[in-house]
C-alpha cells in the first residue's frame, strides 16, 4: 500500500484526495452560485439552491467517499448530484443526511456519523471528529443554525434552508500519510490533541477564537505540512485565480511564526500537490 497522496483544491472547502486507486472528496461544492455572501450588504438568504451540473461534470469525475463538514449551501448543495453520479459513500451527521435525503440523495449511500468513528475503506481509513462552526459578531452568531433530526424535512429550496446541522472534522489516512481536514475556524481542542497528521488543512484566524492558529498547531503536533482552505471568494469563477478574501496570507504569517519548520503549501484554484512521495 502506497503512502503517496495527491490533493487538488476545488475552491471553498472542496478537496479531491487521491491515493491507492481511491478518491475521497471533502465538501465537493463547485457550482459557486451567486448569493452576495462575499459582498458586504448583498447577501440574500432567499437565494434558490441551484446545481451547475456542467461545472460538476467538468471538475468531479469519481469518488469513493464524500466527507461532509457541515450542511451550509457552499458545502453540500452539489452533494446529491455528486453522490448519484459517483455512487460514493457519504459521511455526515443526522441533519446533513436528512437534508441530503430531502434533496433525493440515494439513501443506501448515506453513512451517519457523529464523531469518534474510525472506518476502514479500500486503501484508506477515515476517522471522524466533532467540530464547531465559526461564529461572528459580538453575540457570537452562527449562520443558519439548527438541526433536522428525525423525519426527513421538506425539500430545501433556498440557501437558508440548509442549516449548519453540526460540524465535523476528518482524518484521512493512506498508509503513512494522514490528512486532517478542519475546514472551520474552530475546533474541539481536547479531542484533537495528539492527532499529529502529516498534513493539516485549516482556515485563517477568526477574532472570536483566541489564539486559534497557535492552539491548533500545538494540538496537532506542528504538522510537517499546512494547507490553507476556504480562503477564496467562493462566488468568483473556479477557473480564475483565487481571491484571498478570508485570510490565507494572514494565516501564512501566523504559521511561519508559530511553526517555522512546517511547509506552507498554498494552492490556487484547481492546483494539485502530492504528499508522501
Amino acid at each position: 500500500m502506497t503512502s503517496e497522496v495527491t490533493v487538488r483544491w476545488l475552491g471553498t472547502n472542496a478537496w479531491e484526495v487521491t491515493g491507492n486507486g481511491a478518491t475521497v472528496l471533502v465538501d465537493p461544492y463547485v457550482s459557486r452560485t451567486y448569493t452576495g455572501a462575499t459582498v458586504p450588504g448583498e447577501f440574500d438568504p432567499d437565494t434558490p439552491i441551484t446545481v451547475d451540473e456542467g461545472e460538476v461534470d467538468k471538475y468531479v469525475t469519481a469518488a469513493d467517499s464524500i466527507l461532509i463538514t457541515h450542511a451550509h449551501f457552499d458545502h453540500i448543495a452539489d452533494v446529491p448530484y455528486v453522490a448519484e453520479k459517483t455512487g460514493a459513500t457519504v459521511l455526515g451527521t443526522e441533519t446533513h443526511l436528512n437534508l441530503l435525503r430531502a434533496m433525493d440523495t440515494p439513501d443506501a449511500q448515506l453513512a451517519q456519523v457523529g464523531g469518534g468513528e474510525l472506518y476502514q475503506f479500500d486503501g484508506y481509513t477515515v476517522e471522524v471528529f466533532r467540530s464547531s462552526h465559526g461564529v461572528s459578531g459580538d453575540h457570537k452568531t452562527l449562520l443558519f443554525p439548527g438541526t433536522r433530526p428525525g423525519a426527513v424535512p421538506r425539500r430545501p429550496e433556498r440557501i437558508k434552508d440548509l442549516v449548519e446541522g453540526g460540524s465535523l472534522a476528518y482524518l484521512v489516512t493512506f498508509g503513512e500519510t494522514s490528512l486532517f481536514f478542519n475546514g472551520l475556524p474552530s475546533f474541539h481542542e481536547r479531542e484533537v490533541v495528539g492527532v499529529q497528521p502529516t498534513v493539516l488543512f485549516m482556515q485563517g484566524p477568526n477574532p472570536n477564537y483566541p489564539d486559534y492558529v497557535e492552539r491548533m498547531l500545538a494540538a496537532t503536533g506542528y504538522p510537517p505540512h499546512i494547507v490553507p482552505t476556504h480562503w477564496d471568494d467562493y462566488e468568483k469563477p473556479l477557473d480564475e485565480p483565487a481571491v484571498d478574501l478570508f485570510g490565507a496570507a494572514a494565516l501564512g504569517e501566523l504559521v511561519a511564526a508559530a511553526s517555522p519548520d512546517s511547509e506552507w503549501v498554498l494552492l490556487d484554484h484547481l492546483e494539485s500537490h502530492t504528499f508522501g512521495a
